[in-house]
């Protein structure tokens, strides 16, 4: 990644910040003018913030960016003052700075932190329930999903499965349910024979329940909030945040989102009755907030969810929705969302788990 990989102008739009932080691996972009002087910064958290007051995309990140970050100044740098602002603010990177406020270089947190310490995890850690719904067909991943649970599915020397859990318990999560169907005997057989420093227990479905009935097994088990994901994504958000923006906005229910950008490789044709052409967008793009497949419940949906039935997610958000429970989103960045759901996602996976 070129040093300049990082830079934005601070005209530049929503869309277009968003599209730069998917292609590097920091979260935050500097703010500089044509000189590479420093003008601020602006993080994937700014960006969601904004998403959520209902704000356009295509607007400008001059309503958005931080417009006085933290930083060094040349004379001033040392890697150990880096390390102690970076540390002190809870930031992904710090730039170096010269007398004309240019920026001359930056230090992210895995360059202070090489080697065992990038393993420091920057966040509150978290100590709820993780419910990993696993019982499905995927039969969008035939034919290795004849032979094999899609939770087994291997992502370099580690399955999604134990990718899943790396992710909640490095947050500090260490109570995990696996909702099991489909091949189960085989996941708990793989499970049970690796080490484990969390707790894994096990309810299986006697028929298929649905993308979310299963948890009509649960019975007292839990007792406030937990997150419920399925099994064939990883999404790497700071939890912490999610538990207090759930909280904050006294939801019943949190979706976590993804920002998602598509190009369409053809020239749409828009026309009136009759067949009247009135445009023709070359190559159009769009921005779309998806469903990611991670949510945060409130133990009280619990009571919503019949037992022993087959029972689907839209019920269920159809459901709180017509007894005014409130439902809300909290957007990821597309860069992480990992989705192996079928084989095109799954090769773009691999890639992603690679850098």
């Amino acid at each position: 990644m070129k040093k300049t990989d990082i830079f934005i102008d601070e005209n530049a739009s929503i869309i277009d910040a968003l599209k730069k932080l998917d292609k590097t691996a920091e979260k935050v972009l500097l703010v500089a003018d044509e000189k590479h002087r420093l003008m601020g910064t602006i993080t994937d958290g700014d960006i969601r913030g904004y998403i959520l007051k209902g704000k356009q995309l295509d607007n400008s990140i001059k309503e958005v960016y931080n417009s006085d970050p933290f930083y060094i100044r040349d004379e001033d740098y040392s890697m150990k003052a880096a390390k102690d602002i970076l540390i002190r603010h809870k930031i992904e990177l710090v730039p170096i700075v010269n007398k004309d406020r240019e920026i001359t270089d930056f230090v992210t947190w895995s360059q202070a932190f090489s080697s065992e310490e990038t393993k420091i995890y920057k966040g509150e850690k978290i100590n709820i329930p993780v419910l990993i719904m696993a019982g499905g067909r995927g039969t969008r991943l035939e034919p290795f999903a004849n032979i094999f649970p899609k939770a087994l599915i291997p992502i370099g020397d580690k399955t999604i499965i134990e990718l899943i859990i790396n992710e909640f318990k490095e947050q500090g999560a260490r109570e995990f349910y696996l909702m099991l169907n489909y091949k189960g005997e085989i996941i708990v057989a793989y499970l049970n024979s690796i080490e484990k420093d969390y707790t894994i227990k096990y309810i299986k479905e006697k028929k298929f329940l649905g993308t979310i009935g299963g948890l009509g097994l649960l019975g007292g088990r839990i007792k406030d909030v937990f997150i419920v994901s399925n099994c064939d994504v990883i999404v790497k958000a700071k939890f912490a945040d999610v538990i207090k923006f759930h909280k904050k906005q006294k939801a019943s229910m949190t979706i976590l989102s993804s920002i998602k950008h598509y190009k369409i490789p053809y020239g749409v044709i828009k026309f009136k009755n009759g067949g009247k052409v009135i445009e023709i967008a070359e190559k159009p793009e769009y921005t779309f907030t998806i469903n990611a497949g991670v949510y945060l419940f409130n133990k009280e949906i619990l009571k919503y969810i019949p037992k022993n039935s087959h029972f689907d997610m839209t019920d269920l958000i159809k459901i709180l929705l017509s007894k005014r429970e409130k439902i809300v989103t909290y957007p990821v960045n597309e860069n992480d969302y990992i989705d192996i759901g079928e084989w095109g996602e799954y090769k773009k996976a691999i890639e992603k788990m690679r850098i």
